[in-house]
């Protein structure tokens, strides 16, 4: 039972990490990838347009 319910944590946060890295090159981020744990972006103002981007904080905050 406890493995189960952990398999479906951890499918449930790879799909918002995924989520974070469409909607970050939906705004323009030149390049974003999922490396184990992290979501990697990269890109020309990438702070200012993660502050600036709603959608962006809102896919990692999970909505």
């Amino acid at each position: 039972m406890r493995a189960r319910l952990w398999a479906l944590v951890e499918a449930r946060i790879a799909v918002r990490r995924r989520r974070i890295a469409a909607a970050a090159l939906a705004a323009g981020v030149e390049e974003a990838r999922v490396e184990g744990d992290a979501v990697r972006l990269s890109g020309v103002g990438l702070r200012r347009r993660w502050m600036g981007d709603l959608g962006l904080r809102e896919a990692g905050r999970g909505r």
